[in-house]
Order: structure tokens, then sequence, then C-alpha cells
């Protein structure tokens, strides 16, 4: 077996077929080291870290999805295509589009709205709605209840830009009831779905955008654990 451009990887054993994807390699690092058993780093291409470890005896990787759309594509088309991954688990932060949803709150993505261009490969006619694969989404919240976690279910927006020139373009999405904005969601879903697999969305606020309370660097990297322990109990 040949790595692929992304993914130094030989064989398809080396990656569990459940992976925690955030967006952040330092944060893979991270949980790797936090919560696994046993990790092994099986990848540093583009210094894009991946490890495979064990959660409560059962095989679990976490690896590094990069910002965007594009780079979540990428690795994820490669996890399922290449080494047979059949869950796809997005850990990330968002910003909040509600002012009742606050900083550290927990946002679960049932669908993905998206201002990307990345569903027009596949020539639908129509305009497509990225969703959550709904087992994943059902155990996750009652993953959450068990460990008495307050979550959001519901829209979020996966976003192109982060630097709107238009200002105020997400009280747009806010007033259709989109709770949150982040960026690479809508792409994990809609290469899940066409390779009928599984993904789901699980993000911690970061910062606001009604009230603009924001959280640091460190914080984002190096905390944030509760979304992750929601995550690794569906492998």
């Amino acid at each position: 077996m040949q790595p692929t451009p992304h993914i130094g990887v030989t064989t398809s054993e080396a990656i569990a077929k459940t992976v925690l994807l955030p967006g952040d390699p330092l944060r893979a690092k991270y949980i790797a080291e936090r919560y696994l058993t046993g990790a092994v780093q099986f990848n540093a291409v583009r210094n894009m870290l991946g490890y495979t470890g064990t959660y409560q005896g059962k095989p679990v990787s976490v690896m590094g999805s990069g910002m965007g759309i594009p780079s979540i594509g990428i690795y994820s088309y490669e996890l399922i295509h290449f080494y047979g991954v059949q869950r796809l688990i997005r850990v990330g932060s968002c910003g909040s589009f509600q002012a009742d949803l606050k900083i550290r709150d927990i946002v679960i993505g049932l669908s993905a709205s998206t201002n990307s261009n990345f569903a027009s490969q596949y020539n639908l006619p129509g305009t497509y709605a990225p969703s959550a694969a709904w087992r994943l989404l059902k155990q996750a919240v009652e993953v959450a209840e068990k460990k008495d976690i307050d979550v959001r279910v519901g829209n979020i927006l996966s976003s192109d830009i982060f630097y709107d020139d238009n200002k105020d373009a997400w009280k747009q999405w806010a007033k259709m009831g989109v709770l949150a904005v982040e960026m690479e969601a809508a792409a994990l879903y809609m290469n899940a779905a066409r390779a009928g697999v599984e993904a789901l969305c699980i993000l911690t606020v970061s910062d606001s955008l009604v009230t603009h309370e924001a959280t640091t660097a460190e914080e984002r990297q190096n905390s944030f654990n509760q979304m992750v322990e929601i995550a690794l109990e569906l492998a």
C-alpha cells in the first residue's frame, strides 16, 4: 500500500475505524497524550499529526484536519477511501451566532449550511443539505445526558470566509436559527455521505459574534475537553 500525498501510512491497520478530527494538529497531540492508551504517531506529513491508541480498550485514532473545507475535504477523503475509516468525528471550536449560546457551550451539528461551492462536484439538481449521521448524533446526545453535559443540537454554518468583507453577514444566518459558525463540517458530512460512512461534528463555543467574548488560542488547544469525552464514547 502506498502512502497518500498527505498521510504517510503504508498499512490501513495503522489507523482505527473511528477517527477524531480536531482542526489543530497540536490538539490531536493533546488528545492522544491525555486520553489514549499506547498512542503511536502514524503521521507527520506537513506536520498534520495523527495518532492511534485505545480508549477504554477500543481502538481510536485522532488526527488534525487543518483549517477550512479544502483541508478537511482532503484528509477525510483519504481516511475514508484509502484507509477504510468508518466513523469520522470532528471536534473543534465555533463562533456563536445566538445570544443564549455562551462561551464553552457544546454544539452538535445536526446539519451544516455553507457558503462553499464544495457540493458542485456532485452535479446535484438542487441544493444539498449536508447532515450528520443519525446514529452517531443520537448516541452523542445520550452520552452527553449520562455525563450531565448540556448540548445544543441544530444547524451550523461551515464558512469559507474567516474575515468577511460584510461584517454583518452572520446576522442573516442567525435569523434563520443557525447556531454557530465553523469552517469544516459541511465537507466532512458530504464526503461521508457520498462514501456511505458516518460523520458527526461536535463543537465548543470559543467566541461569540453577539457579545464579542473570546477564548485564547492556548485555551482552545489545551481545554475544551467535554466535547472530546463525548466523541471518544462513540468509538
